[in-house]
C-alpha cells in the first residue's frame, strides 16, 4: 500500500506544483475536488430541472422532445443539455480523482474511515443517476444502455420475469416506462445528495463551495465546450434492430463493452470485489491511533477556541462539571481525535512564558505534551552555533521532518502556539525560526497550514504579537516529496538571517525567572 501511495503522490505532485503556480494554492483545482464535486452536482440539478420543462415522457415523443431541445432551442435549452452532460462527466472525474488523491495522502484510515466508507455509496448512486439519464434520451445509445443494463439486472435473482425482453421487440414498451425512468432519475440524485451530506458530517468546515473565481472559470469552460461540441443524440431507438456502432460515454459506461467479453457474472464479480476492496481499505492495514487529547479543567476557561479550530469535530463545548466560574468546558470525543495537536496551539494557556517548569495547558496531548515540545525546542536550540542560527519547527508529514540537528518535529505545525515563536526569539534561543509544514494544497490535517498563517497574520487567536520581528520568521510549505524545495528555502533563509543586525526583542520575563527551578519560584511566590 505504501509503495502504491508513494507512486500516486509523486504523480499528483507533478500536476499540483504547476497548478499552484498557475492558479495559486487557494485556487488549485486539485485542492478543491470535493467542493467542485458539489458545484457540478448543482449544475446538473439546475440544468436538469430546466430541461424537464421541454421533455416529453411519451414513448413516441421522448426522442422528438430531446431533438427539439438540441436543434430548435440550441441557444438555451441545447446549451443546458450540454451543461447537464458535461457537468455529469466532470462530477465523475472529481469523485475518481478525489478518491485517488485522498488515498495517496493517506486520508482514509483512522478516524477518517467514515468519510472514505460513505464515499462508496456515492460512487454507486452517481453511476445510477447517470445511467438512468441516458435511458431518457431514447436514442440508439439509450437503447444499448437499456438492453445491457436490463441483462445485467436479470442476471441477479431479483425480478420474477426477465426485464430485458421489453427491449428486444416492438410493442412491448409503453410510456409508463419513461415515467418510471423520470422518477428514478429524480429520486436517485436526491439520495445521492443526502449521502453527500452524510459524507461530510464528521468534517469541520467542509469545502462544499469552490472559490468564486474557480467556479466562474469552471462555468466559462463548460460554456465553451458546450458551444464547441454540443451534446447530441445518436438517432432514434428502434427495437426491431440491434443497436450497433454507438458512441459511448466512457465516464459512465466503461464496463458496458466488458459484458460481451466477460459476461454479466464476471462484471458483477468485478464490481463486488471493487466495492469490497474500497470498503475494507481503511483497515488494510489499520492506522496506529495515538492517545486522544486530554482536558485539564484547572486550566480550561471554556473559551471554545480548541473546538473552533479542531478539523475533525472531535471537541465540543459542554456544561461545566467543576466549581470554576465558567459556563462551559471542552470535551474530547476520543473516537474522532487524530492527536494532531492543533487544539494545543489554539489554547490561550499554552504559553512557554510560564515561569513554572511544570508547564500546564487547558488541553494537551498525553503522548507529546506541550511541556515536552518546549524542552525539545530548548535542547535543540542549545546545539545551534555560528551566525544565522535557525531553528526549524517541522510537521511530521512535511518535507522537513527528516532533518537532524536543528529541527523539532511535531504532529502538525499548528500545534506550536505563536507564543513559542516569541519565546524562541526573545530568549535568543535562535536568530530565526522556520515553520515547515505540508504543502498548502495538501495539508495532512486539513487546516494546519491555514490556521498557522492566520495566527501569524493576527487574524486568528492566539495570534503572534506585533513585537515579534516577522523578518526572522519564515514559513515553508512543502510535501514530504519536495525535500529539495524545503532545503533550498531553509538555506536561503539562514543566509538572510546571518546578514541581519542583532535582535532588539526584549523578553517579557527576566532570564533568571525563566531558568530558575520551580521550587525556588514557588518559595518566592509564597513569600510575596
Amino acid at each position: 500500500m505504501n509503495a502504491i501511495r508513494k507512486v500516486l503522490r509523486a504523480g499528483f505532485e507533478l500536476i499540483e506544483r504547476p497548478f499552484d503556480r498557475l492558479f495559486s494554492p487557494a485556487l488549485n483545482p486539485l485542492a478543491q475536488l470535493g467542493a467542485l464535486g458539489f458545484f457540478f452536482f448543482w449544475i446538473v440539478a439546475v440544468s436538469g430541472i430546466y430541461l424537464f420543462i421541454f421533455f416529453d415522457t411519451g414513448i413516441e415523443r421522448a426522442y422528438q422532445s430531446v431533438e427539439y431541445i438540441s436543434r430548435e432551442q440550441w441557444f438555451h435549452a441545447g446549451v443546458m443539455r450540454s451543461f447537464h452532460r458535461y457537468a455529469s462527466d466532470l462530477m465523475v472525474v472529481m469523485v475518481v480523482v478525489h478518491l485517488l488523491r485522498e488515498f495517496s495522502l493517506d486520508h482514509y484510515r483512522g478516524v477518517r474511515w467514515f468519510s472514505w466508507f460513505t464515499g462508496l455509496p456515492i460512487i454507486w448512486l452517481l453511476y445510477a443517476s447517470g445511467i438512468t439519464g441516458y435511458w431518457l434520451v431514447w436514442d440508439k445509445l439509450a437503447q444499448f444502455v437499456a438492453l445491457v443494463s436490463s441483462e445485467l439486472l436479470d442476471w441477479l435473482p431479483i425480478f420474477g420475469e426477465p426485464i430485458a425482453r421489453n427491449f428486444v421487440a416492438t410493442g412491448t414498451l409503453t410510456s409508463r416506462f419513461f415515467s418510471l425512468m423520470v422518477f428514478m432519475h429524480v429520486a436517485v440524485p436526491l439520495f445521492l445528495l443526502f449521502i453527500m451530506w452524510v459524507h461530510i458530517l464528521r468534517i469541520s468546515r467542509p469545502k462544499v463551495n469552490p472559490p468564486r473565481t474557480l467556479a466562474l472559470l469552471s462555468l466559462a469552460a463548460l460554456l465553451a465546450v458546450s458551444i464547441w461540441k454540443p451534446a447530441l443524440s445518436q438517432g432514434p431507438a428502434d427495437l426491431a434492430k440491434v443497436p450497433d456502432g454507438v458512441g459511448l460515454d466512457w465516464f459512465y459506461l466503461p464496463l458496458y463493452p466488458l459484458t460481451e467479453l466477460w459476461g454479466n457474472g464476471k462484471v458483477w464479480a468485478f464490481l463486488g470485489a471493487f466495492s469490497l476492496m474500497i470498503a475494507l481499505m481503511p483497515w488494510l492495514p489499520p492506522l496506529r491511533k495515538a492517545k486522544a487529547a486530554e482536558i485539564d479543567l484547572d486550566h480550561c476557561n471554556g473559551c471554545a477556541r480548541c473546538a473552533e479550530d479542531c478539523p475533525y469535530e472531535a471537541i465540543r463545548m459542554v456544561g461545566r462539571t467543576d466549581k470554576l466560574p465558567f459556563p462551559t468546558q471542552a470535551e474530547v470525543n476520543a473516537s474522532l481525535c487524530v492527536s494532531c495537536g492543533i487544539c494545543v496551539g489554539s489554547c490561550p494557556s499554552s504559553t512557554p512564558f510560564r515561569r513554572s517548569v511544570e508547564l500546564k495547558t487547558g488541553i494537551d496531548l498525553p503522548e507529546y505534551a506541550l511541556r515536552e515540545l518546549r524542552e525539545r525546542v530548548m535542547d535543540t536550540a542549545s546545539n545551534l552555533s555560528g551566525p544565522g542560527r535557525v531553528l526549524v519547527l517541522a510537521c511530521e508529514h512535511g518535507a522537513a521532518a527528516g532533518r537532524l540537528g536543528d529541527t523539532v518535529v511535531m504532529p502538525c505545525v499548528a500545534m506550536a502556539p505563536p507564543s513559542l515563536i516569541d519565546f524562541i526569539l526573545s530568549r535568543d534561543l535562535a536568530d530565526g525560526v522556520v515553520v515547515a509544514g505540508c504543502a498548502e494544497s495538501a495539508c495532512y490535517n486539513r487546516l494546519g497550514v491555514q490556521w498557522t498563517e492566520q495566527r501569524f497574520a493576527a487574524q486568528r487567536d492566539p495570534y503572534l504579537r506585533a513585537r515579534v520581528p516577522r523578518e526572522r520568521i519564515a514559513t515553508v510549505w512543502a510535501s514530504a516529496l519536495a525535500v529539495g524545495k524545503a532545503e533550498a528555502a531553509i538555506s536561503e533563509f539562514a543566509v538572510r538571517v546571518a546578514a541581519m543586525p542583532p535582535k532588539r526583542l526584549r523578553s517579557p520575563f527576566p532570564e533568571s525567572l525563566a531558568t530558575r527551578p520551580a521550587k525556588t519560584l514557588e518559595t518566592e511566590k509564597g513569600a510575596t
